[in-house]
């Protein structure tokens, strides 16, 4: 690729950023860095209606820990700052002017309740009202294009409100390029004249987004596919101010697990999985939203999940670490047809990570989660983890998987307790005590050794005797091997948690 790549992520702080946002943003970082570019951080804060407190540092909370942090964005490395449109609507006013004295723009004065009319009218006849070509000059509708101008500066001076649209061309095919989707055609006579500033003073996302766009060198716009009925507008007002046009990507939808629909917040409220890449509390209501950080998820999961979610790399393998992502990236390869997601593969990635991270790690965070933890060495939890990390997906897994290992049982299953606790079982215990106690290196190839000749000389089932002494350790037929546990949790241990569930079970 010759020319410098740089591209933008450029999200709105109206709430916290859902996963489409960030496998948007993914999808941009993955390009930029194949190509040795620069990914842009932009926030379109415009409408400042909608404008919700945290909404910008929870965005930039999420791509930091999703490791997809921005080259360029507030606060760092602001070459073509300021990044946030609200402290740009300096700019915006001159380039609609610019537009309007080359004849791409007009003002126009309608009202809401002027366009409510005719928005009826048409309907009750039928049709549907389009502000474009059609109706715009023949005098129903009141704007620069049937005022004169003293008439058009008359209300401008007397305080009318007024929005500026754009005026787009009738009897025209636009031929439009999308790296993902291929040639687009589209008619200009179907078209509606957009609205690019409007009467509180500030633009639309159409003139902001195209303004910004050019100013920061953007090279490669890639965004979600609900911008594509945008594409023919931008395309004309890139031509309209004669700036050369970006390439175009647009990303397919992120589908619902049943792959009918667009997946939302209220999806994974209904099946149980978050949609936001870290925990949000909505400032007005206080209502908290399950974030994949805070559910256990790895940034590494986030990323490889996310990076199928439209993508396929043409090959069998399924997992890949970010380099190895970035290396293997091609916008060719993203498909035009909507993603399904899928929770359960989504706990695939997970488990998977979660074997990769270091024992010493994963014990950190486990103590970190849970207060039944907090006097116990944290070198001893990593050599539990160690043992039973294979079962695990989640970190809150683990205490399901490893409570015996910290605390003697107090309670015996009620299956396993008549399955493995029979007549001749207390004689045999006391047998395995004594073999216990009498062990003076207590190893786990010792307590081996020592346990399994004896069962062997005696001719004694194992069952006979392993499936009561993990009852005993453990409380039921769970965990990992008993020699193991017998070794971690000690030699006295072993005998009391042994002698405990012969009072309670004989």
């Amino acid at each position: 690729m010759t020319k410098n790549v740089r591209v933008r992520f450029a999200p709105s702080p109206t709430g916290p950023l859902h996963i489409g946002g960030v496998r948007t943003a993914l999808f941009n970082y993955l390009f930029a860095k194949k190509h040795n570019g620069i990914f842009v951080l932009r926030i379109e804060d415009t409408d400042q209606t909608r404008y919700v407190e945290g909404a910008e540092n929870y965005i930039i909370n999420s791509l930091n820990w999703c490791n997809i942090a921005y080259d360029e964005g507030p606060g760092k490395n602001e070459k073509f700052g300021p990044y946030r449109q609200s402290e740009r609507k300096h700019l915006y006013r001159k380039y609609a002017e610019k537009l309007l004295v080359s004849g791409h723009a007009y003002y126009a004065f309608d009202t809401a309740e002027e366009l409510d009319f005719h928005r009826k009218d048409h309907e009750s006849k039928g049709k549907t009202f389009i502000y474009n070509w059609h109706n715009r000059e023949k005098g129903r509708l009141v704007n620069s294009l049937v005022l004169s101008e003293k008439e058009t500066q008359d209300k401008i001076n007397a305080g009318d409100d007024y929005v500026i649209r754009f005026k787009s061309p009738q009897d025209e095919t636009l031929n439009l390029k999308d790296i993902i989707r291929g040639d687009i055609k589209i008619d200009t006579n179907i078209l509606d004249d957009k609205v690019l500033f409007k009467s509180d003073g500030m633009p639309t996302y159409h003139l902001a987004n195209i303004v910004d766009d050019h100013l920061m060198k953007i090279s490669h716009v890639i965004r979600g596919e609900e911008w594509l009925p945008s594409l023919a507008l931008h395309y004309q007002l890139y031509r309209a101010f004669g700036w050369k046009v970006p390439e175009f990507a647009h990303l397919p939808l992120i589908l619902k697990p049943t792959g009918k629909g667009k997946l939302s917040k209220r999806d994974g409220d209904k099946l149980g999985f978050p949609v936001f890449p870290l925990e949000w509390e909505d400032p007005k209501t206080h209502d908290v939203s399950r974030g994949y950080k805070e559910d256990g998820y790895f940034p590494e999961t986030m990323i490889n999940f996310l990076a199928f979610l439209g993508w396929n790399p043409g090959t069998e393998q399924e997992l890949f670490s970010l380099n190895e992502l970035i290396e293997a990236f091609d916008l060719k390869k993203v498909n035009k047809s909507g993603a399904r997601f899928d929770p359960d593969k989504t706990k695939w990635f997970n488990h998977h990570y979660m074997q990769e991270q270091s024992n010493d790690t994963l014990a950190e965070l486990f103590k970190a989660s849970n207060k039944a933890l907090e006097d116990i060495d944290v070198n001893y939890i990593a050599l539990v983890i160690g043992l039973v990390k294979e079962r695990a997906t989640f970190i809150s897994d683990f205490w399901d998987l490893t409570y015996y290992f910290f605390q003697t049982p107090k309670m015996y299953d009620e299956k396993a307790a008549k399955k493995a606790f029979k007549e001749g079982t207390e004689a045999v215990m006391n047998h395995i005590i004594d073999l216990i106690n009498d062990i003076e290196d207590f190893t786990v190839e010792n307590l081996q050794h020592a346990i399994k000749d004896w069962i062997t000389s005696n001719e004694i089932g194992f069952g006979k005797v392993m499936m009561p002494l993990r009852l005993a350790l453990v409380g039921a037929l769970q965990g990992p091997d008993v020699f193991d546990i017998m070794f971690m949790i000690g030699q006295a241990e072993s005998v009391k948690r042994i002698q405990a569930m012969i009072k309670k079970l004989k």
